[in-house]
C-alpha cells in the first residue's frame, strides 16, 4: 500500500515541476500580447486623428467647392488695376498693407465665353476679381514685380491655348488654372487612414483570436489530464481488490 501513495506523490511532483515553466511562458506571452493590442489601438486612434485633420483641411473644402471640368483657355488680355487693394499681412509682424490686383481675361475654347482666370479655388474664394492674392504684402516692390512677371508670362502665350478648369453648373464667369484638390488627393486622404484603421483592427482581432484559441487549448488539456488522472487510481484500486481476493482465497485454502 505504501507504493501507491508514492507514485501519486511522484505525479504531483512532476506536475509541480512543470508549473513554473508554464507560468513563465504565460507571463511572457501576455506581455507581448499587451504590447500588440496597445499598438493596434494606437494605430486606430492615429487613423481617427488623420480622418479628422484631413477631413477639415482637404475633404470639406473639396466638397464645398464647385465641381469643375477640364477645358482649354486662351489669354485675351492681362492688366494690373491702378487701385491697389487693402489687406492684412502676417510676415513676422501683423499690419495693414496693399497689393496689386492682376486680372487675366481668357476665352473658353469649347464655348467661346469670356471669363476671368484665377490661380486655384482658394483664389476665387478670397478675391474673385484678381488672379491671385499674395500671402505676404509687406514689400510693395516685390508684390509689383511678381504681378508684372505673371502678366508677362500670359502676354508671351500669344493666343496659345492652355489647360484650365471651369464650372459647368455655375453661372459665374470665372475659371481656374490649377485644381488644388484633385481626385488623387482625395483618394490618398481616404486610403491611408482607412488602411491604418484596418491594420490596427486586424492586430487587435488576431491577438484576441490567439488568446481565445489558447484558452480553448488549455481547457482541453486540463480535461484530458483530469481524465487520465482519474483512470489511474481506478486501475490501481482494481489491482488492489484482485490482490486482496487472491490473498483471502489463499488463506482459505491453507486453513
Amino acid at each position: 500500500m505504501t507504493a501507491f501513495p508514492a507514485s501519486g506523490k511522484k505525479r504531483e511532483t512532476d506536475y509541480s515541476d512543470g508549473d513554473p515553466l508554464d507560468v513563465h511562458k504565460r507571463l511572457s506571452s501576455s506581455a507581448g500580447e499587451d504590447r500588440a493590442v496597445l499598438l493596434g489601438f494606437a494605430m486606430m486612434g492615429f487613423s481617427v486623428l488623420m480622418f479628422f485633420l484631413l477631413g477639415t483641411t482637404i475633404l470639406k473644402p473639396f466638397m464645398l467647392s464647385a465641381q469643375r471640368e477640364e477645358s482649354t483657355c486662351t489669354a485675351i488680355h492681362t492688366d494690373i488695376m491702378d487701385h491697389w487693394l487693402d489687406c492684412t499681412f502676417t510676415c513676422g509682424v501683423r499690419g495693414q498693407g496693399k497689393y496689386p490686383c492682376l486680372q487675366v481675361l481668357v476665352n473658353l475654347t469649347h464655348s467661346g465665353q469670356k471669363a476671368l482666370l484665377h490661380y486655384n479655388e482658394e483664389a476665387v474664394q478670397i478675391n474673385p476679381k484678381c488672379f491671385y492674392t499674395p500671402k505676404c504684402h509687406q514689400d510693395r516692390n516685390d508684390l509689383l514685380n511678381s504681378a508684372l512677371d505673371i502678366k508677362e508670362f500670359f502676354n508671351h502665350k500669344n493666343g496659345t491655348p492652355f489647360s484650365c478648369f471651369y464650372s459647368p453648373d455655375s453661372q459665374s464667369e470665372d475659371v481656374i488654372l490649377i485644381k488644388k484638390y484633385d481626385q488623387m488627393a482625395i483618394f490618398h486622404c481616404l486610403f491611408w487612414p482607412s488602411l491604418t484603421l484596418l491594420g490596427g483592427a486586424l492586430i487587435v482581432g488576431m491577438v484576441r483570436l490567439t488568446q481565445h484559441l489558447s484558452l480553448l487549448c488549455e481547457k482541453y488539456s486540463t480535461v484530458v489530464r483530469d481524465e487520465v488522472g482519474g483512470k489511474l487510481p481506478y486501475i490501481e484500486q482494481r489491482q488492489f481488490k484482485l490482490w486482496s481476493m487472491r490473498r483471502s482465497k489463499g488463506r482459505a485454502e491453507k486453513s
